[in-house]
């Protein structure tokens, strides 16, 4: 016999009006029941994600945002969001120890993402990255160099907003 089982869940009852915001002001609480029912997941169509993640966090001519810092510092990216921050350290010398940093701050305190130290004498030195970050509001992230011998370039890209909308790169319609 079929049982029906009310579900009081507020992380659940969000999930919904997010996903189906056509149904926000539905007042009755989630169900359960023992019969098994066949689904149809339509979660990427609601949430308009029909694209796969790796092409949606795909690089565009006008979706990038490129940051070089020598010898200073660049701020990378300081809206709310989420970011994919990717590029390459490089520095060339024998006569310092040199460094360079990816910093995250929320203007009271900095915190590194990202170290790169290289001691004299060291000769070259060159080392990828690509990660993703969220930013709160008041938050920032930025690369630092300490001498003109080192360089951090690459470029950053919002993938999603703060409330975690996928951002799609620009021209990019899904179908």
């Amino acid at each position: 016999m079929a049982q029906i089982t009310s579900i009081t869940s507020e992380s659940l009852q969000n999930e919904i009006r997010r996903l189906l915001p056509s149904q926000q002001g539905f007042g009755e609480d989630l169900q359960a029941t023992n019969v098994i029912t066949p689904i149809i997941d339509l979660t990427g169509a609601a949430e308009g994600a029909t694209t796969g993640q790796n092409l949606q966090t795909a690089l565009a001519f006008a979706s990038v945002t490129a940051f070089s810092a020598i010898g200073g510092t660049v701020t990378i990216a300081n809206s709310p969001g989420f970011y994919r921050v990717f590029g390459a350290y490089s520095s060339s010398t024998n006569a310092a120890t040199v460094t360079a940093d990816i910093n995250m701050t929320d203007g009271l305190s900095v915190k590194t993402i990202l170290g790169f130290r290289r001691e004299a004498p060291g000769g070259q030195a060159t080392q990828s990255f690509d990660f993703v970050v969220f930013l709160r509001a008041g938050d920032s992230i930025s690369a630092v160099t300490s001498d003109t011998v080192a360089q951090i370039e690459g470029c950053s890209r919002q993938i999603a907003t703060v409330n975690g909308t996928l951002v799609n790169p620009v021209g990019f319609t899904p179908q």
